[in-house]
């Protein structure tokens, strides 16, 4: 596992992002529920997403799923200028409340991150955190000429984790790692809404 991952997880208390009732829980690795049938991704997760985006300091990232924000903040850690987007609202005004209050300000959207952020593209890394049923076009088309797109493919059930790299304009490498559990992608290019 890349050291700068494994720091960014140590500096980021992933207390603050869980309900008291589940606060005794907030460090195994394993996923809870944050409402509106989300879920907090489990911290290997989160490491194997972050250590294959291969973010260097700098790097303009779309985030697609704010979520509880925890995500967010590791890709913030590692030095990403973060645009995160979430589908649901009240998830939205949640976490863009919250994490200015723990230290960290990520450019907020809310709206369909299944289509990308097309006004701020193009993105160096694009991560999506939730199970998409194909890996859409207009994330691709978003990414610069050596980006990275790390999504999570496949049914309801379970996923399996791509690595695309964007070669040319009109050329992709696709990777294909384990299999993970996410939400359901929603949006217009992922189950619908």
């Amino acid at each position: 596992m890349d050291v700068n991952v494994l720091n960014a997880i140590g500096k980021v208390p992933r207390h603050y992002f869980f309900d008291n009732a589940f606060v005794e829980h907030a460090y195994q690795d394993k996923a809870f529920p944050i409402g509106e049938g989300q879920t907090i991704s489990q911290p290997y997760t989160v490491a194997f997403q972050s250590e294959k985006l291969a973010i260097k300091s700098g790097d303009k990232v779309l985030e697609i799923g704010t979520g509880s924000g925890y995500q967010a903040c590791i890709l913030l850690e590692l030095g990403a200028e973060l645009h995160t987007i979430e589908y649901q609202k009240a998830l939205y005004d949640r976490t863009k409340e919250f994490l200015p209050k723990i230290g960290y300000k990520p450019n907020f959207y809310y709206g369909d991150g299944s289509k990308g952020i097309a006004t701020k593209a193009p993105f160096d890394k694009i991560i999506v955190t939730a199970g998409a049923p194909t890996i859409p076009n207009s994330l691709i088309k978003q990414l610069n000429v050596g980006g990275i797109l790390i999504i999570p493919v496949g049914d309801n059930e379970r996923q399996k984790m791509y690595k695309i790299t964007k070669l040319t304009e009109t050329k992709i490498k696709k990777e294909a790692f384990d299999f993970f559990s996410f939400v359901p992608l929603l949006g217009k290019e992922g189950w619908g809404s």
